[in-house]
């Protein structure tokens, strides 16, 4: 008698544990599924969703539509009101006019030796710096981390001001970097994002491999071009995406210190001989200087979430 209450006790809980499994593994939605079920809730259920997913879509791919049929239409199509969501009249050769008009092949080969080079300098600095901090730990090393975090709360805008002041003559060196690449490559380097986002990574990074390295007699150096740079690709991929969009996206900072035409940037190339250029033409301009950054996310869009993601959790 007792074994048998003992076993439906044990039965009991068994089942109770089952179902607070289940009831765990239940996902709370905004409608159930007896509501979803029926007729009428799917297909309100797909109503919303379509025009969810329909009103996103038009307010992130409406301006680009809007810019890219822009540089199809006439300059009396492009001025007129109200405006034409259609080009009436295809003119494929405003793209061609814009392209040797505004001499976009000198500002994007500009534009790209600015990126690639501030890419090759945040690559060597800011990878040092985030591995240094992670892994051999120097004295006030969270205090270091902690101020360079803290630069992300000061706006971009304040520090025009003095980084202008500093290119203009250089401390100790004596020199003027204005009209050179240095004057981008220089205040790129110091990338406080960049370095949390790497640190982060290598922090997830197992320290038994780096103790096998240094028993195997490899130098801290030799390890992180052996060991920890391969392993990092997902991560420096995203930082490399960083680095040259956001060189190429700059306006401000290469207007202040590439005042020399023959040295602008594409962005700043534009602004400056806008003047006199055909609205339509103007158009057809940035939209073949918005193309690259965009052939870049479409083209490594996973890398970089997988990126954002690598050494999020551990485990």
């Amino acid at each position: 008698m007792a074994s048998n209450t003992l076993v439906s006790r044990r039965g009991t809980g068994r089942r109770g544990g089952g179902t607070r499994e289940s009831d765990l593994g239940r996902q709370r939605t905004l409608i159930s599924p007896a509501q979803l079920g029926r007729p009428r809730g799917k297909v309100l259920y797909w109503i919303i969703f379509a025009a969810v997913i329909a009103a996103f879509t038009i307010a992130f791919l409406g301006p680009l539509y809007w810019m890219v049929s822009g540089g199809l239409k006439t300059t009396q199509e492009v001025v007129q009101s109200p405006p034409t969501a259609f080009p009436t009249s295809i003119h494929t050769e405003n793209y061609s006019q814009a392209w040797n008009v505004m001499d976009l092949s000198r500002l994007l080969f500009n534009t790209l030796y600015y990126a690639f080079g501030a890419l090759a300098f945040q690559l060597i600095f800011d990878v040092a710096a985030a591995y240094s901090l992670s892994k051999l730990r120097p004295v006030f090393g969270k205090v270091i981390l902690g101020m360079m975090l803290a630069t992300l709360m000061i706006p971009a805008t304040v520090l025009v001001v003095p980084q202008y002041l500093t290119v203009l003559d250089v401390p100790i060196f004596e020199r003027n970097l204005l009209n050179s690449p240095w004057a981008i490559w220089l205040p790129s380097v110091t990338n406080a994002f960049n370095i949390f986002l790497l640190k982060r990574f290598f922090d997830s990074i197992p320290r038994e491999l780096l103790d096998a390295a240094a028993i195997d007699g490899a130098s801290p150096l030799r390890t992180l071009r052996s060991v920890v740079l391969p392993i990092s690709r997902p991560i420096l991929g995203v930082v490399s995406i960083f680095a040259v969009v956001g060189v190429w996206k700059d306006f401000l900072w290469p207007m202040l210190t590439l005042p020399d035409p023959s040295k602008q940037t594409l962005n700043v190339g534009i602004y400056s001989l806008a003047s006199g250029v055909p609205e339509n033409v103007l158009i057809a301009a940035l939209t073949i200087a918005s193309v690259p950054t965009l052939l870049i996310f479409l083209l490594f869009q996973r890398n970089i979430m997988s990126g954002l993601t690598a050494g999020g959790l551990k485990g």
